[in-house]
């Protein structure tokens, strides 16, 4: 299958659960930031990202409240680097025990320390590399050379001892569609699990001119499409085609809802406009109908799959085509 069993299968049953309660809006996703501190200093990343401090970490106990509190059936824990977490063992075990699926999106430089011979792989356990590109690219995106080889070298270990395996590629305008496919080749060569695609967000506070305009992500996700059927894939085929501008969404900003060390995240895990210290004031005061229309000029170059896997899934019932092509997707995949 495309995804894991059981990971498809969660999501299925939320889907069912909140439908039954006639919910029309509820996470699929948690994006949990326990912490803004990095290693790392990205040049597509947003600078809070690049200060934090360890100290300003959130507690386990409130990491797992969050958890608790969204109902997500998926648990992306972020950052920050978040194998830089203290008490990561402690809340992965926690996240576990509540039977939700972990994705720890990690640039993989402290797998060998953190991670490896400390926690031990599981199936409710994905590990997700973030690379950008080939080593020029990927390097330079990192802003720090080396880096590429030592992720590489992580995936190539975590692989090795078994823990479930995917990669994480943001498109940027300097990225070409010939390098895309190489990226896929060769972790595909190394056995990954999984590879996601998305087009990078401009965050306000990046001054580099380095993302996509609607146009730039409709033209390379053209070409995306065109080698996606080679590569195991884990972005939709309704999903590559909206990025694409074949089809057209509305956003799901509640679908993927954040919690970050200065509270929740609103509206979505790319604008913060508020935070807000309580789950009720987040879920209760977000505008959802106006962030959903896409009208803000914050969503103008947005196509991330952040906002928009979500609305694939809640539009398939309109089309008997589309349900058919995606169960094959996972079935097949």
């Amino acid at each position: 299958m495309r995804l894991p069993l059981h990971l498809a299968v969660d999501q299925v049953k939320n889907q069912v659960r909140n439908s039954l309660k006639g919910q029309k809006r509820y996470p699929y996703v948690l994006m949990l930031e326990p912490l803004y501190t990095c290693n790392l200093a990205c040049l597509g990343c947003s600078t809070e990202r690049h200060t934090g401090k360890l100290k300003d970490r959130m507690s386990l106990e409130d990491c797992l409240a969050a958890v608790d509190e969204s109902g997500a059936p998926t648990v992306s824990i972020c950052g920050g680097e978040p194998t830089i977490y203290p008490e990561l063992k402690e809340l992965l075990d926690g996240i576990i025990e509540r039977k939700r699926h972990i994705y720890l999106c990690t640039n993989a430089l402290l797998l060998d320390t953190k991670v490896f011979g400390k926690i031990d792989p599981h199936k409710r356990l994905t590990i997700n590399v973030h690379l950008d590109g080939m080593k020029e690219t990927h390097d330079f995106v990192c802003n720090r050379e080396g880096v590429f080889d030592k992720a590489i070298e992580g995936l190539k270990e975590a692989i090795k001892l078994g823990y479930h395996t995917t990669i994480n590629m943001t498109i940027f305008k300097e990225t070409k569609v010939d390098e895309i496919e190489e990226v896929c080749e060769f972790v595909s060569g190394l056995g990954v699990h999984g590879i996601l695609m998305s087009p990078g967000y401009q965050y306000e506070s990046v001054e580099r001119d380095m993302f996509l305009t609607r146009q730039d992500i409709q033209t390379k996700f053209q070409r995306i499409i065109e080698i996606s059927s080679k590569y195991r894939l884990t972005s939709t085929p309704m999903f590559l085609e909206f990025a694409a501008g074949m089809r057209d969404y509305p956003c799901s900003p509640w679908s993927t809802v954040t919690r970050t060390p200065l509270g929740w995240k609103g509206p979505c895990y790319l604008i913060g406009k508020r935070y807000y210290d309580t789950w009720d004031e987040f879920w209760n005061g977000v505008d959802w109908e106006y962030w959903e229309s896409r009208k803000d000029p914050l969503c103008r170059n947005c196509a991330m799959h952040s906002g928009f896997e979500a609305s694939v899934v809640r539009n398939l019932h309109r089309s008997p085509k589309d349900m058919v092509r995606i169960a094959a997707w996972h079935v097949l995949g």
